[in-house]
Protein backbone atom coordinates (compact mmCIF):
# COMPACT_ATOMS: atom_id res chain seq x y z
CA UNK A 1 0.00 0.00 0.00
CA UNK A 2 0.96 3.81 -0.48
CA UNK A 3 2.45 5.36 2.46
CA UNK A 4 4.21 8.84 4.08
CA UNK A 5 6.96 7.38 5.95
CA UNK A 6 10.00 9.11 8.39
CA UNK A 7 13.25 7.10 8.43
CA UNK A 8 14.47 9.96 10.43
CA UNK A 9 13.36 13.24 12.13
CA UNK A 10 13.63 16.69 10.19
CA UNK A 11 11.99 19.17 8.19
CA UNK A 12 9.00 18.71 5.71
CA UNK A 13 11.69 17.52 3.68
CA UNK A 14 12.15 14.22 5.60
CA UNK A 15 8.12 12.82 4.97
CA UNK A 16 9.04 9.85 2.12
CA UNK A 17 6.52 8.09 -0.01
CA UNK A 18 7.20 4.63 -0.16
CA UNK A 19 5.13 1.28 -0.39
CA UNK A 20 4.45 -0.88 2.75
CA UNK A 21 2.97 -4.18 2.82
CA UNK A 22 -1.09 -4.20 3.66
CA UNK A 23 -1.95 -4.63 7.22
CA UNK A 24 -3.93 -8.22 7.91
CA UNK A 25 -6.13 -7.77 11.08
CA UNK A 26 -5.63 -9.72 14.28
CA UNK A 27 -8.02 -11.31 16.62
CA UNK A 28 -10.50 -8.88 17.49
CA UNK A 29 -8.83 -6.17 15.30
CA UNK A 30 -10.61 -4.39 12.08
CA UNK A 31 -8.45 -3.24 9.35
CA UNK A 32 -9.84 0.21 7.88
CA UNK A 33 -9.52 1.50 4.32
CA UNK A 34 -8.43 5.42 4.61
CA UNK A 35 -10.47 7.97 3.25
CA UNK A 36 -9.03 10.94 5.01
CA UNK A 37 -6.70 11.73 7.53
CA UNK A 38 -6.34 15.23 9.31
CA UNK A 39 -3.10 16.83 10.72
CA UNK A 40 -2.22 17.78 14.24
CA UNK A 41 0.89 20.07 15.37
CA UNK A 42 1.63 16.42 17.19
CA UNK A 43 2.57 15.23 13.77
CA UNK A 44 4.86 18.28 13.40
CA UNK A 45 6.42 17.36 17.17
CA UNK A 46 6.92 13.74 16.09
CA UNK A 47 8.51 14.66 12.83
CA UNK A 48 11.14 17.15 14.14
CA UNK A 49 11.78 14.73 17.07
CA UNK A 50 13.14 15.13 21.09
CA UNK A 51 13.67 13.22 23.59
CA UNK A 52 10.23 12.25 24.28
CA UNK A 53 9.80 10.74 20.80
CA UNK A 54 11.17 7.41 20.46
CA UNK A 55 10.09 5.71 17.33
CA UNK A 56 11.05 2.47 15.12
CA UNK A 57 11.79 3.67 11.61
CA UNK A 58 10.17 3.84 8.87
CA UNK A 59 7.27 5.39 11.27
CA UNK A 60 3.61 6.44 10.03
CA UNK A 61 2.59 9.67 11.44
CA UNK A 62 -1.41 10.67 11.49
CA UNK A 63 -3.85 10.33 14.60
CA UNK A 64 -7.35 11.52 12.97
CA UNK A 65 -8.08 8.82 11.10
CA UNK A 66 -11.44 7.45 9.13
CA UNK A 67 -12.53 5.19 6.50
CA UNK A 68 -14.48 1.93 5.76
CA UNK A 69 -13.64 -1.27 6.93
CA UNK A 70 -12.73 -3.53 4.53
CA UNK A 71 -11.56 -6.57 6.63
CA UNK A 72 -12.16 -8.24 10.57
CA UNK A 73 -9.90 -10.37 12.34
CA UNK A 74 -11.31 -13.20 14.50
CA UNK A 75 -13.96 -12.37 17.07
CA UNK A 76 -14.61 -8.85 15.86
CA UNK A 77 -17.94 -7.81 15.18
CA UNK A 78 -18.11 -4.64 13.12
CA UNK A 79 -19.65 -5.12 9.19
CA UNK A 80 -17.10 -5.12 6.80
CA UNK A 81 -18.00 -2.06 4.40
CA UNK A 82 -18.81 0.17 7.48
CA UNK A 83 -17.86 3.81 7.54
CA UNK A 84 -16.06 4.48 10.92
CA UNK A 85 -14.18 6.76 13.01
CA UNK A 86 -11.02 5.76 14.36
CA UNK A 87 -10.57 6.74 18.23
CA UNK A 88 -6.93 8.08 18.12
CA UNK A 89 -6.01 6.58 21.59
CA UNK A 90 -4.93 2.98 22.46
CA UNK A 91 -5.52 1.49 25.92
CA UNK A 92 -4.78 -1.54 28.03
CA UNK A 93 -8.30 -1.86 28.95
CA UNK A 94 -7.85 -3.65 31.68
CA UNK A 95 -6.79 -1.55 34.04
CA UNK A 96 -8.14 1.19 37.00
CA UNK A 97 -8.36 3.90 34.88
CA UNK A 98 -9.36 2.69 31.73
CA UNK A 99 -12.49 0.23 33.70
CA UNK A 100 -13.30 3.81 35.18
CA UNK A 101 -13.73 5.21 31.92
CA UNK A 102 -10.60 7.39 32.09
CA UNK A 103 -8.84 5.62 29.18
CA UNK A 104 -6.84 8.55 28.35
CA UNK A 105 -4.67 8.43 31.65
CA UNK A 106 -3.94 4.25 31.26
CA UNK A 107 -0.18 3.69 31.88
CA UNK A 108 -0.19 2.03 28.86
CA UNK A 109 -1.88 4.89 26.42
CA UNK A 110 -0.74 4.94 23.33
CA UNK A 111 -1.29 7.75 20.42
CA UNK A 112 -2.01 7.07 16.40
CA UNK A 113 1.27 8.56 14.56
CA UNK A 114 3.44 8.79 17.54
CA UNK A 115 3.50 5.68 20.27
CA UNK A 116 2.12 3.62 17.13
CA UNK A 117 1.96 3.46 13.22
CA UNK A 118 -0.69 6.20 12.21
CA UNK A 119 -2.88 7.09 9.34
CA UNK A 120 -0.24 8.72 6.65
CA UNK A 121 -1.17 5.68 4.36
CA UNK A 122 -3.84 3.53 2.62
CA UNK A 123 -4.97 1.13 5.57
CA UNK A 124 -4.40 0.49 9.39
CA UNK A 125 -5.58 -2.25 11.48
CA UNK A 126 -7.11 -0.84 14.87
CA UNK A 127 -8.66 -2.90 17.71
CA UNK A 128 -12.20 -2.97 17.53
CA UNK A 129 -13.20 -1.05 20.53
CA UNK A 130 -11.36 2.12 18.81
CA UNK A 131 -14.32 2.34 15.92
CA UNK A 132 -16.50 4.94 16.88
CA UNK A 133 -20.11 5.18 14.83
CA UNK A 134 -19.39 8.02 11.71
CA UNK A 135 -21.33 11.20 11.75
CA UNK A 136 -23.21 10.25 8.45
CA UNK A 137 -23.71 14.07 7.59
CA UNK A 138 -20.21 15.02 7.22
CA UNK A 139 -17.83 13.94 4.19
CA UNK A 140 -14.66 11.84 5.13
CA UNK A 141 -12.28 15.21 5.36
CA UNK A 142 -14.85 17.16 7.71
CA UNK A 143 -15.08 13.97 10.10
CA UNK A 144 -11.19 13.45 10.21
CA UNK A 145 -11.38 17.16 11.56
CA UNK A 146 -13.39 15.90 14.34
CA UNK A 147 -10.98 13.77 16.09
CA UNK A 148 -8.25 14.30 17.93
CA UNK A 149 -8.69 19.01 18.15
CA UNK A 150 -12.68 18.19 19.55
CA UNK A 151 -11.67 15.12 21.79
CA UNK A 152 -9.41 17.04 23.13
CA UNK A 153 -10.86 20.20 23.53
CA UNK A 154 -14.34 18.65 25.14
CA UNK A 155 -12.09 17.56 27.78
CA UNK A 156 -10.33 20.71 28.49
CA UNK A 157 -13.67 22.76 28.31
CA UNK A 158 -16.20 20.40 29.87
CA UNK A 159 -13.93 18.18 32.65
CA UNK A 160 -11.21 20.66 33.35
CA UNK A 161 -12.30 24.20 32.70
CA UNK A 162 -16.08 23.26 33.63
CA UNK A 163 -17.74 25.68 31.84
CA UNK A 164 -21.03 26.95 32.88
CA UNK A 165 -23.27 29.08 31.72
CA UNK A 166 -21.92 32.55 32.37
CA UNK A 167 -18.48 31.87 32.36
CA UNK A 168 -16.05 34.21 30.20
CA UNK A 169 -13.56 31.86 28.90
CA UNK A 170 -10.79 32.77 26.96
CA UNK A 171 -9.65 31.09 24.29
CA UNK A 172 -6.07 31.04 22.47
CA UNK A 173 -5.19 30.43 18.80
CA UNK A 174 -8.78 30.64 17.72
CA UNK A 175 -7.36 29.68 14.15
CA UNK A 176 -5.96 26.10 15.02
CA UNK A 177 -8.19 22.86 15.73
CA UNK A 178 -8.28 23.32 19.26
CA UNK A 179 -8.96 26.54 19.13
CA UNK A 180 -12.05 25.83 16.46
CA UNK A 181 -13.26 23.31 18.56
CA UNK A 182 -12.93 24.99 21.88
CA UNK A 183 -15.23 28.07 20.85
CA UNK A 184 -17.55 26.02 19.78
CA UNK A 185 -18.14 23.62 22.93
CA UNK A 186 -17.54 26.62 25.03
CA UNK A 187 -20.66 28.55 23.66
CA UNK A 188 -22.58 24.97 24.06
CA UNK A 189 -21.96 25.50 27.81
CA UNK A 190 -23.31 28.60 28.04
CA UNK A 191 -19.78 30.75 28.27
CA UNK A 192 -18.78 33.52 27.02
CA UNK A 193 -15.90 33.44 24.43
CA UNK A 194 -12.63 35.69 24.33
CA UNK A 195 -10.74 34.08 21.30
CA UNK A 196 -7.27 35.30 20.47
CA UNK A 197 -5.67 35.14 16.48
CA UNK A 198 -2.89 36.17 14.38
CA UNK A 199 -5.19 37.92 11.67
CA UNK A 200 -8.25 39.82 11.38
CA UNK A 201 -9.53 37.14 8.63
CA UNK A 202 -9.16 34.46 11.62
CA UNK A 203 -10.48 36.49 13.81
CA UNK A 204 -13.44 37.18 11.44
CA UNK A 205 -14.08 33.51 11.57
CA UNK A 206 -13.84 32.38 15.08
CA UNK A 207 -16.71 35.49 15.23
CA UNK A 208 -18.90 33.32 12.79
CA UNK A 209 -18.07 30.14 15.37
CA UNK A 210 -19.40 32.27 18.29
CA UNK A 211 -16.67 33.65 19.86
CA UNK A 212 -17.69 37.32 21.96
CA UNK A 213 -14.91 39.55 21.79
CA UNK A 214 -11.83 39.04 19.23
CA UNK A 215 -7.98 40.20 20.04
CA UNK A 216 -5.40 40.70 17.29
CA UNK A 217 -2.70 39.76 19.48
CA UNK A 218 -0.04 40.88 17.28
CA UNK A 219 -1.30 44.12 18.04
CA UNK A 220 -3.39 43.76 20.98
CA UNK A 221 -2.78 43.37 24.24
CA UNK A 222 -5.31 39.89 25.79
CA UNK A 223 -4.72 40.42 29.10
CA UNK A 224 -5.79 44.02 29.06
CA UNK A 225 -8.93 43.51 27.01
CA UNK A 226 -9.70 40.47 29.24
CA UNK A 227 -9.70 42.53 32.50
CA UNK A 228 -11.58 45.07 30.21
CA UNK A 229 -14.45 42.63 29.74
CA UNK A 230 -14.58 41.25 33.22
CA UNK A 231 -14.78 44.74 35.55
CA UNK A 232 -10.70 44.10 35.90
CA UNK A 233 -11.59 40.69 37.88
CA UNK A 234 -10.14 37.84 35.17
CA UNK A 235 -11.75 35.35 33.00
CA UNK A 236 -12.97 31.90 34.48
CA UNK A 237 -10.37 30.16 32.47
CA UNK A 238 -8.30 30.04 29.82
CA UNK A 239 -7.88 26.88 27.19
CA UNK A 240 -3.90 27.06 26.04
CA UNK A 241 -1.93 25.32 24.05
CA UNK A 242 0.76 27.86 22.94
CA UNK A 243 2.77 27.97 26.20
CA UNK A 244 5.88 30.39 26.40
CA UNK A 245 4.85 33.97 27.13
CA UNK A 246 1.42 33.53 26.33
CA UNK A 247 0.86 30.87 28.99
CA UNK A 248 2.60 33.19 31.15
CA UNK A 249 0.72 36.10 30.31
CA UNK A 250 -2.72 34.34 30.39
CA UNK A 251 -1.84 33.68 34.58
CA UNK A 252 -2.73 37.54 34.46
CA UNK A 253 -5.52 37.41 32.18
CA UNK A 254 -7.37 34.92 34.63
CA UNK A 255 -9.10 35.94 37.66
CA UNK A 256 -8.35 34.59 41.25
CA UNK A 257 -9.13 30.97 41.64
CA UNK A 258 -9.70 30.28 37.83
CA UNK A 259 -8.65 27.73 35.81
CA UNK A 260 -5.46 27.69 33.07
CA UNK A 261 -6.13 24.03 31.22
CA UNK A 262 -3.02 23.57 29.03
CA UNK A 263 -2.48 20.74 26.48
CA UNK A 264 0.24 21.45 24.88
CA UNK A 265 3.14 24.27 23.69
CA UNK A 266 3.35 25.09 19.82
CA UNK A 267 5.71 28.85 20.82
CA UNK A 268 7.74 26.86 23.76
CA UNK A 269 7.76 24.54 26.82
CA UNK A 270 9.94 26.67 29.16
CA UNK A 271 7.62 29.73 30.26
CA UNK A 272 8.81 32.03 32.77
CA UNK A 273 6.36 32.90 35.39
CA UNK A 274 6.12 34.05 38.74
CA UNK A 275 4.52 31.67 41.17
CA UNK A 276 3.35 33.79 42.82
CA UNK A 277 0.31 35.02 40.20
CA UNK A 278 -0.49 30.84 41.12
CA UNK A 279 -0.52 30.52 44.60
CA UNK A 280 -1.84 33.99 46.23
CA UNK A 281 -4.34 34.15 43.68
CA UNK A 282 -5.37 30.24 44.08
CA UNK A 283 -5.49 29.58 40.11
CA UNK A 284 -5.74 25.90 39.38
CA UNK A 285 -3.53 24.85 36.30
CA UNK A 286 -4.52 22.04 34.75
CA UNK A 287 -2.66 19.56 32.40
CA UNK A 288 -5.02 17.87 29.59
CA UNK A 289 -4.17 15.07 26.96
CA UNK A 290 -6.96 13.66 24.56
CA UNK A 291 -10.15 12.55 26.03
CA UNK A 292 -11.74 9.25 26.96
CA UNK A 293 -13.53 6.79 24.25
CA UNK A 294 -16.97 8.37 26.34
CA UNK A 295 -15.72 11.47 25.56
CA UNK A 296 -15.19 10.94 21.87
CA UNK A 297 -18.71 9.23 21.76
CA UNK A 298 -19.91 12.94 23.02
CA UNK A 299 -18.54 15.05 20.80
CA UNK A 300 -19.84 12.70 17.84
CA UNK A 301 -23.31 12.75 18.97
CA UNK A 302 -23.32 16.65 19.00
CA UNK A 303 -21.27 16.53 15.57
CA UNK A 304 -23.90 14.26 14.10
CA UNK A 305 -26.73 16.42 15.18
CA UNK A 306 -24.93 19.61 13.96
CA UNK A 307 -24.28 21.74 17.50
CA UNK A 308 -20.16 21.32 16.67
CA UNK A 309 -19.24 21.68 13.48
CA UNK A 310 -15.49 21.14 12.37
CA UNK A 311 -13.70 23.40 9.72
CA UNK A 312 -11.30 22.04 7.05
CA UNK A 313 -8.94 24.52 5.65
CA UNK A 314 -7.46 22.75 2.73
CA UNK A 315 -7.74 18.73 1.24
CA UNK A 316 -4.84 17.62 0.29
CA UNK A 317 -3.54 14.85 -1.92
CA UNK A 318 -1.26 11.95 0.58
CA UNK A 319 1.34 12.85 -1.74
CA UNK A 320 1.46 16.36 -0.51
CA UNK A 321 1.88 15.73 3.29
CA UNK A 322 5.20 17.66 3.30
CA UNK A 323 3.20 21.08 1.57
CA UNK A 324 0.64 20.45 4.27
CA UNK A 325 3.38 20.33 6.95
CA UNK A 326 4.33 23.48 5.62
CA UNK A 327 1.19 25.48 6.02
CA UNK A 328 0.87 24.13 9.67
CA UNK A 329 4.07 25.20 10.53
CA UNK A 330 3.67 28.97 8.49
CA UNK A 331 0.23 29.57 10.83
CA UNK A 332 -1.56 29.27 7.72
CA UNK A 333 -4.87 27.53 8.08
CA UNK A 334 -8.14 27.77 10.15
CA UNK A 335 -9.23 24.75 11.08
CA UNK A 336 -7.46 21.61 9.74
CA UNK A 337 -5.56 20.13 7.02
CA UNK A 338 -6.56 16.78 5.69
CA UNK A 339 -4.58 14.31 3.34
CA UNK A 340 -6.90 12.01 1.33
CA UNK A 341 -4.59 8.60 0.31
Amino acid sequence: MKAIVLRGHGGPEVLEQTELPLPEPGPGQVRIRIAAVALNHLDLWVRKGGPAFKLHFPHVLGADIVGTVDAVGPGATVKVGAKAVVQPGLSCGTCAQCLGGHDNLCRYYKILGEHANGGYCEAICVPEGNVAPYPERLSFPQAAAAILPFLTAWQMVVHKARAAPGDTILVHGAGSGIGVAAIQIAKLHGARVIATASTEDKLNRASELGADVLVNYTSGDFVAECRAQTGKRGVDAVIEHVGGEVFAASLRAVRAGGRIVTCGATAGFHPAIDLRHIFFRQVEVLGSTMGSKADLLAVLGHVEAGRLTPVVHEVLPLERAADAHRILERREAFGKVVLEP
